[in-house]
């Protein structure tokens, strides 16, 4: 990898780690629900005008959409709400055994005893973190971050579904089908989406702004000009790093403690989840997937 394509993969997988101590920020001023709408209003309306719809798959991203608009980040991100951004950004890496898992099951793929060790140090990492104490009265909203991690592994299933589709297409269409979605699910279950918007300060509306101009049109931009120039291989473990990044902007934005339980459950799960990857990339990274947070 060419040292300009290596400074790209660090910036990409800097700017999904960042993304949680952002999103901390964000759900300070924004009810989850309705961040998560106007996120996915903003991707849309920035991308719709330069993508071609794509034709034969809209029912395709229509129930990707409601994957992820539906069940994945409602989950996600009133899990986040409820835990420190490093916490989060640790525990989400379960995507990655549980997509391995899923690809067993509906495609039929050997997991081997490596990828099933890999698994159980991955999990055995989160379960030591949701044993220390501090995290006593909030393991519901880790319990919500590992469903919505379920749920990303699930949407990644429907998208190697779908085939072979532009990743700005799928997002700016998947943007517009989640949006309401989103908007229906705020309405009912969320209060002060207005008086929210009108009492933003800039640090909410620039965070709102990171959200879905660096961390998913930005970063996935640079992603996919990655995975078309480099074979999985070597572009695929740079998204171990995005776990370090996220502990740092918890720490720095957030003032979030690092603890040895989190850091030493945050290695078990980064290692567990590196043998997967490792092992085999194909199965549970795609290349077209939406953004992790």
């Amino acid at each position: 990898m060419s040292p300009l394509d290596l400074g790209v993969a660090m910036l990409v997988v800097a700017l999904w780690g960042i993304n949680f101590g952002v999103a901390k920020v964000a759900l300070l001023e924004f009810p989850p629900l309705f961040l998560m709408a106007l996120r996915f209003f903003i991707v849309a309306a920035l991308l719709l005008p330069f993508v071609r719809m794509p034709r034969g798959k809209l029912l395709g991203v229509l129930a990707l959409s409601t994957i992820l608009g539906t069940i994945h980040f409602p989950m996600m991100f009133n899990g986040i709400k409820g835990i420190d951004a490093a916490t989060a950004s640790v525990v989400a890496q379960l995507q990655v055994p549980f997509a391995s898992l899923l690809a067993a099951v509906v495609f039929k793929d050997r997991l081997g005893w490596k990828r099933a060790v890999g698994m159980l140090v991955a999990f055995a990492g989160v379960l030591l973190i949701a044993g220390e104490p501090r995290l006593g009265d909030s393991l519901g909203a880790l319990g919500l971050v590992v469903g919505g991690s379920f749920a990303f592994a699930a949407a990644n299933v429907q998208i190697k579904r779908l085939g072979d589709i532009d990743g700005f297409a799928l997002n700016a269409w998947m943007g517009l089908f989640a949006a309401p979605q989103l908007l229906v699910l705020s309405a009912l279950f969320e209060h002060g989406q207005w008086e929210a918007v009108r009492n933003a300060s800039w640090a909410g509306w620039g965070s709102l702004l990171y959200i879905a101009v660096l961390a998913t049109i930005v970063a996935y931009g640079l992603w996919y000009r990655l995975m078309r120039r480099y074979d999985v291989n070597q572009a695929v473990p740079f998204m171990l790093l995005i776990p370090l990044f996220g502990v740092l902007s918890g720490v720095v934005l957030l003032g979030e403690p690092v603890t040895w339980t989190l850091a030493v459950g945050g290695l078990m799960t980064v290692a567990g989840v590196g043998i997967i990857v490792l092992r085999r990339p194909r199965v549970v990274v795609n290349d077209k997937v939406t953004n992790l947070t």
